[in-house]
């Protein structure tokens, strides 16, 4: 398995291709194509998780620029992120095509939203900035079609302002690269650069463009603009938006800078993660008091999703053992929570046409198995046990502790009663009223489209549940984070 990260890649772009080649007339080729690779790369990941786990590290590189190599490399980290994509990828392309069933311009679709999947796994697997640029880009164009899938006024808007924010972002992300280059060379993850003689501002104006330019994408306030808009996307986009590609790409990335390329060494020597923990909580807060204030269901997922990722930076950045493993295991937990969430929101919307909050009366009587996935969500994002959130929360309260940063405990504290505040009268009006009058009864499960659209979402719930309730197996979701950090991270 030498060229296992070359594979992981090239499978994806396998099914892009199919995608983009087949007629809409070969939709069903185009569908058992899609999911045969993704169930092929499913295979792969897992065989890899035992190497990998054993300290095993895969890596293929490929001299494109004089001094410059292009390198895939499968470490640990990067297979966290790449196990949680393969995984909900599966699911993700299994329910949108109940979603879409046969609707237009679906090969365009399929064949960016395998180009999403490539770029994010390539994102998860990049070896130097300058691949990790490379694939990051690469996420951002295959995105917008995506976004823009719909092609109203609406949707060509949203994929405007989203390119608008990211485009910038990556301006400021390349520029810091190449910066921080053109003082220590080419910048290699598993050989971090030596730092020492660089002036301490010039340090940290790399440091804030890098941060600046990925925290477009992982929707740190104020750059967070474009995420609530790209809603006008249909729910398998915002579904991957969310849980697997973009935002967890920026977020990555943070973990990346701060630890595989600065070291928490200089981090620190240089003042730089007070400051970030200090965003990354005004974020928190700011998405939970923005979600309170919508009453578009999508809109207000979306809002808790700029508040959610910011847990991850938040642990990265307070350096302490717990926090480090808070939040990369919340890159795991948040993907899983986030992504049930989005798909009964878009289950929802396209068997009862539900959007608005106020539509949600009795919608557990109707759709009980939607709504009881989204309920194990939603309670997972307060952080209430046993679901996954739990755990993140714990251990980055922890975290706070251990890096004297107690104020961290009541910024979680306060954005858990947020998270109530928002999440809990939904679930009281889709299990405790009645349901309209005029609203039809419908049979939830009653065809092999209908299970295609909510099965995925009950199997996510499922694995929240079980990430919780097992966190303490070697292979759960917090077991890989812990072996992570004490593989290097807590040095």
């Amino acid at each position: 398995m030498t060229f296992a990260p070359l594979l992981l890649v090239f499978l994806p772009l396998v099914a892009a291709g199919v995608s983009f080649a087949l007629p809409e007339r070969l939709s069903a080729w185009r569908n058992a194509a899609n999911l045969g690779v993704a169930f092929t790369k499913l295979l792969v990941v897992a065989y890899l998780l035992n190497a990998t786990e054993a300290g095993l590290v895969f890596e293929w590189r490929y001299e494109f620029l004089p001094g410059h190599d292009f390198v895939l490399r499968l470490d640990r980290l990067a297979l966290l992120f790449v196990t949680l994509s393969v995984f909900l990828w599966l699911l993700t392309t299994i329910y949108a095509i109940a979603y879409f069933d046969r609707g237009p311009n679906l090969p365009r679709f399929f064949g960016f939203f395998n180009l999403c999947v490539l770029a994010a796994t390539g994102v998860a697997m990049s070896g130097t900035a300058i691949t990790f640029f490379l694939f990051y880009e690469l996420l951002t164009l295959a995105t917008w079609p995506l976004v823009a899938h719909k092609g109203d006024d609406k949707s060509l808007r949203a994929g405007r302002i989203y390119l608008s924010y990211t485009l910038a972002g990556s301006v400021a992300f390349l520029a810091g690269i190449l910066w921080l280059q053109s003082l220590v060379g080419a910048i290699e993850f598993a050989a971090p650069p030596d730092l020492t003689g660089i002036p301490a501002l010039t340090l940290t104006l790399i440091f804030i463009l890098c941060i600046g330019g990925l925290g477009v994408k992982a929707a740190i306030f104020p750059l967070h603009g474009w995420l609530p808009e790209a809603m006008a996307a249909p729910a398998p986009v915002s579904a991957l938006l969310h849980a697997v590609a973009v935002v967890k790409a920026g977020a990555f990335g943070i973990v990346r800078m701060i630890y595989d390329v600065y070291g928490i060494g200089t981090v620190a020597e240089l003042g730089l993660g007070v400051p970030l923990a200090a965003l990354a909580s005004v974020t928190i807060l700011y998405g939970s008091v923005r979600a309170l204030m919508q009453s578009d269901l999508k809109k207000r997922l979306a809002y808790s999703t700029v508040s959610q990722v910011s847990y991850i930076i938040l642990g990265a950045s307070l350096i302490g053992p717990y926090a480090v493993i808070g939040g990369l295991v919340h890159l795991v937990h948040q993907g899983i929570m986030k992504i049930t969430l989005f798909m009964c929101a878009g289950a929802l919307a396209n068997r009862m046409g539900i959007k608005a909050i106020a539509d949600l009366d009795g919608a557990g009587r109707l759709m009980p198995v939607t709504m009881a996935a989204f309920s194990v969500g939603a309670l997972g994002m307060i952080g209430l046990p046993p679901v996954a959130g739990f755990i993140s929360k714990w251990y980055l309260g922890i975290g706070a502790l251990q890096s004297d940063a107690a104020w961290v405990v009541a910024v979680l504290a306060g954005s858990s009663l947020l998270n109530a505040a928002y999440f809990l009268p939904l679930l009281y009006r889709a299990w405790l009223l009645p349901p309209p009058p005029d609203r039809p009864a419908i049979r939830e499960l009653a065809t092999t489209r209908d299970r295609m659209l909510i099965l995925p979402a009950a199997v996510t719930a499922l694995v929240a549940l079980g990430a919780g309730i097992f966190a303490s197996l070697p292979f759960s979701p917090l077991g890989w984070a812990t072996l992570i950090a004490e593989g290097g991270y807590l040095r």
